[in-house]
């Protein structure tokens, strides 16, 4: 988990890396600020787990998705205690901890997408292939030959338009295919006999 460009504080790095132990994503809206986000290493990706709110007659407040992230346990471990100690600063008002006001208005973090309950959904399956009817004993007529035929019946059809069109019925005549021709035609080369000089 990382915390966003949202917090800055006098002389540390806006990347800090932190144990969430036990926990939950919140649905954050204003006047809350969401701080601290799941990042995108981490499933749900970029949802926050952590917000700040201030209210106006200078009260604060931190919530957190997770109660275990300041235990005696997880404190030592990664930066959990210098995360404890951005946080308790902010909720006294120091000076140093100011909320960044770009990242405030505009936080990056995704919506929250909902996920059918897999659990019960996996009790009742769905049929999903169909069972068939049985083939007959003789399989060839499960061929069908209406789809390509060779024959001569829709010949006198076509003799018929003719007469319908108005055109005189002419035999059909051989088109001269045209071949392409990536290199011209090639005559045979007639050199003359080289003859040694005399001596």
């Amino acid at each position: 988990k990382r915390v966003g460009d949202d917090v800055n504080v006098a002389g540390m790095s806006n990347d800090l890396v932190f144990v969430y132990p036990y926990d939950a994503t919140l649905s954050v809206q204003k006047p809350s600020i969401p701080v601290l986000s799941t990042g995108f290493v981490s499933y749900p990706l970029n949802r926050p787990v952590c917000a700040f709110c201030e209210l106006p007659s200078g009260g604060r407040l931190v919530v957190t998705g997770s109660c275990h992230l300041f235990e005696d346990h997880w404190l030592p471990k990664e930066e959990n205690a210098t995360l404890q100690d951005i946080v308790f600063r902010w909720l006294l008002h120091d000076k140093d901890i100011v909320l960044n006001e770009i990242d405030a208005r505009n936080p990056d973090v995704n919506d929250y997408n909902f996920v059918p309950e897999v659990r019960s959904l996996s009790e009742h399956p769905k049929n999903c292939v169909q069972e068939s009817e049985e083939p007959p004993k003789d399989f060839r007529s499960l061929f069908t030959e209406d789809l390509f035929r060779f024959d001569m019946r829709l010949i006198p059809e076509t003799l018929a338009l003719y007469e319908q069109l108005n055109e005189k019925q002419k035999p059909l005549t051989l088109i001269e295919p045209e071949f392409e021709r990536p290199l011209p035609l090639l005559q045979p080369a007639v050199l003359p006999p080289a003859l040694r000089d005399l001596p």
